[in-house]
């Protein structure tokens, strides 16, 4: 095993571990390093806080719901930049028993308590701002009016979010909701056409309303997640509403829709899922569930239909969903502008048939069908005509996974604190995003007995694509530095599994085949394609595990060696220079304890190659080794930084920085990265291309700037590691995250305007590539901080 690039003093080392075990009884060493962060920093300084007035859980409604739902979406993606705290706020007559995040409470039907809350929040240095949920018969007073009681007082920024926009106001109304605007200094709105209604009825400036779409969770696939289902529907066709139940929702139009379907599709089951709604209960009781038992009595669907009288968990919910067929949305309501409900069915890639609401309207396109208020007749032949054709369900399903997935609840968060981070900046809110925990759970999905399969479609593995020599390269050295980090045995079946591939692809000649199909046989294209770069990260591979020969049994070693050996042979007719970068990268790992001659006059001969690309190609204004910049930029300069090294040679260093310098003054810019793209590429002397990035790009420029810091201890290689990273986590132009923490899996690229969904092997490889190396270093820097602050206690 290497040594860590930070190291821990020796002679203080056991005192120190046995000081850090018995810290508060945890074992700190089988802690995941996110939580010995969290173990480390939680003591300090407390953070500025962000506050939300809204309804909250326990409480029964739909915005207590969202706004749990995106407290905790901030909370993983920036919880160490701010506290997150609540005011809730209470109906007539009721207690709830609050989370430990709920700091406030409010009796909404006390005119009195809206001043008071005020007085309270401005005397509480710690809000940097507020969130505040809007919908009309939350807040006393006429049309909710007792809330300006409370913002006219409030001396902190506010941004209200608009959960509903009623058109056509009357004067009244329409004074109220501009007074509410007057006082925020932001108002968010869910969809177009109610920021559309804010303007042009009410008269709102458009530089004040922002459009962020209704949060919703994020996935595993369908397929996974009916292998685990709970929910035993047997082989019945399966359409679902869900929510609070109340007249408005309209169930009726479904039960009514039911016998046509039922006609051609025996095995249909409806399920209506949801309490009714509590307010409702209050009022009238179970009046209206009543009635539709009675409908369904009437219309003889006892066995079609069935009720599922609770209120579910999320986990439970998203299980109902992924086994829903088709997903029917049936308010009466027109004002109703956005529905949580509907976007959670399309998250779960639920194909939906909807009332033209403003939200349905503006995410149906594809994916699913709106039919006119009320019109049973109408929902029964859109839902035949979806039965009677699975490919138009498929793809819906795939069109509703692509629509919804910007408005993820992670992508919410990002949006929610772009738009105030100038407020969050004046209360010297430092923003940081939050390192996900380490997940394998792609990488097992898209392995199979014999290898690492290619391709995806959305999460779900394409077996049709095969394998390739190049991912299960990359998945060797990244599942070997997992290994190395956590020492899970279970690492050791997918280490092989991967080696003996790349042993597989090799040929009698020493080199090797990059395509392999799903039963075992080589691809033709393989005689059609140049092959020098896989052939180089093939040897890249061998390379790097070989070095890891205190970690692994020394058969396992042996078998790299001998295939490395046998593919040296060749690595002199390398041109491609990403192929001899490989190569260098691969020796320099094997040589690290061998300090082997004949390797170091290898790496010296391959260096020499770039060293006279390089030459030759730049001048004043271009450094690089060819006339443009293309993929895999990045290795290309941290090849020639292991030759200098290897070899103590002062050019290949001086080569390395300056050709890396040049690359990082043209893909980081505006304090983010922005990688080569690969429509068009940059060629020398035109301007780059700005859409087309691809994960494996960013990864590969973290790898190099991991290896630019340790050599050159420069602060701002660092500073621009973790701005490449948060790349996967949303700091890119979309403001979208690339890594999906749910499925485990990376996103293949991030277009001009969209994300590419598909989590291949390249990327969801690329990106526990770079996961790693934070690992790496947040190990070391911790253990030297704990060291620190124990002894500094001593």
């Amino acid at each position: 095993m290497r040594a860590n690039v930070f190291p821990i003093y020796n002679n203080s080392l056991i005192v120190y571990k046995e000081s850090l075990n018995n810290l508060n009884g945890i074992n700190f060493f089988k802690m995941p390093t996110v939580e010995k962060t969290n173990a480390i920093f939680s003591k300090h300084k407390e953070l500025p806080e962000i506050l939300f007035i809204t309804t909250y859980p326990p409480r029964e409604c739909g915005i207590a719901t969202y706004t749990q739902d995106l407290r905790n979406a901030i909370q993983e993606k920036f919880g160490h930049s701010f506290s997150l705290k609540v005011c809730a706020l209470n109906a007539k007559e009721t207690e709830y028993n609050y989370a430990d995040e709920v700091k406030y409470t409010i009796q909404t039907d006390e005119e009195e308590q809206f001043i008071q809350l005020a007085n309270r929040i401005n005397a509480d240095k710690n809000i940097a701002m507020i969130f505040l949920q809007h919908e009309f018969g939350l807040f006393g007073g006429e049309n909710g009016s007792y809330l300006l009681k409370l913002m006219a007082h409030l001396k902190r920024p506010i941004t209200t979010t608009f959960h509903t926009v009623l058109p056509n106001p009357n004067s009244k109304l329409k004074k109220i909701v501009r007074k509410i605007v007057d006082c925020s200094d932001s108002v968010i709105v869910m969809t177009n056409a109610s920021a559309i209604i804010l303007r042009s009825d009410y008269g709102i400036a458009v530089q004040k309303i922002t459009v962020i779409a209704h949060g919703t969770h994020l996935v595993t696939s369908s397929e996974v997640s009916e292998n685990k289902s709970k929910i035993h529907l047997a082989d019945r066709v399966v359409l679902s509403t869900f929510g609070l139940l109340s007249e408005g929702k309209s169930i009726e139009t479904a039960i009514e829709a039911l016998p046509k379907i039922i006609e051609k599709f025996p095995n249909v089951i409806y399920l209506v899922i949801g309490k009714t709604h509590p307010e409702v209960l209050k009022r009238d009781g179970e009046k209206y569930r009543n009635f539709l038992y009675e409908k369904v009595y009437e219309l003889g669907l006892q066995n079609n239909v069935r009720f599922i009288n609770r209120y579910l968990s999320l986990q439970e919910l998203m299980d109902y969903l992924q086994r829903t067929k088709i997903y029917f949305f049936t308010s009466k309501d027109p004002n109703q502008a956005v529905s949580g409900t509907l976007a959670y069915a399309l998250a779960c890639g639920c194909p939906v048939i909807s009332t033209p609401i403003p939200h349905a309207k503006e995410l149906l396109d594809g994916a699913g069908i709106n039919f006119d208020f009320q019109n049973s007749e109408q929902l029964a032949e859109a839902t035949i005509k979806l039965l009677y054709d699975p490919k138009l369900l498929k793809e819906m399903r795939l069109n509703a996974l692509h629509k919804i997935s910007p408005t993820s609840w992670q992508n919410a968060a990002i949006a929610h604190i772009e738009l105030t981070k100038s407020s969050l900046a004046k209360h010297k809110v430092e923003l940081k995003y939050e390192l996900p925990k380490i997940s394998l759970d792609h990488i097992k999905r898209l392995t199979t007995k014999d290898g690492m399969i290619q391709f995806s479609q959305i999460s779900s593995p394409d077996l049709e694509s095969g394998y390739t020599l190049d991912d299960n390269a990359r998945a060797l050295i990244a599942m070997t530095k997992h290994y190395e980090i956590t020492n899970d045995v279970a690492d050791l079946e997918l280490i092989t599994i991967y080696l003996d591939f790349i042993i597989f692809c090799q040929q009698e000649d020493g080199s090797f085949l990059n395509y392999v199909d799903q039963k075992g046989s080589f691809f033709l294209k393989n005689k059609d394609e140049n092959l020098e770069d896989s052939n180089g990260r093939a040897i890249w591979a061998l390379g790097e595990f070989s070095s890891y020969q205190n970690l692994f049994s020394e058969k396992l070693i042996e078998v790299a060696k001998i295939a490395l050996k046998k593919a040296l042979k060749n690595v002199a007719t390398f041109r491609s220079p990403r192929a001899i970068a490989f190569a260098i990268k691969g020796l320099y790992f094997y040589n690290l304890e061998k300090n082997n001659v004949i390797i170091k006059v290898i790496i010296t001969q391959l260096a020499d190659n770039l060293v006279s690309k390089f030459r030759g190609v730049s001048d004043k204004n271009w450094k690089w080794f060819e006339n443009y910049l293309t993929y895999a930029n990045s290795l290309l300069p941290e090849a020639m930084l292991f030759a200098s090294m290897s070899t103590g040679s002062l050019l290949y260093r001086k080569i390395a920085k300056t050709s890396f310098d040049f690359l990082l003054s043209i893909i980081f810019r505006d304090n983010q990265i922005k990688v080569i793209s690969n429509q068009g590429w940059h060629h020398k002397d035109k301007s780059a291309n700005d859409f087309g990035e691809q994960p494996i790009d960013v990864t590969y420029t973290i790898l190099a700037l991991n290896s630019f810091y340790n050599s050159f201890q420069e602060e701002g290689y660092f500073e621009k590691m973790e701005t490449a990273f948060n790349w996967f986590l949303g700091k890119n132009h979309l403001h979208q995250i690339v890594y999906n923490p749910i499925t485990g899996g990376c996103y293949d690229g991030l277009e001009e305007h969209h994300v590419n969904l598909n989590q291949g092997a390249e990327s969801t490889v690329s990106y526990l590539m770079a996961r790693l190396v934070f690992e790496e270093i947040l190990n070391s820097k911790i253990e030297v901080q704990l060291y620190n602050e124990v002894f500094q206690d001593v």
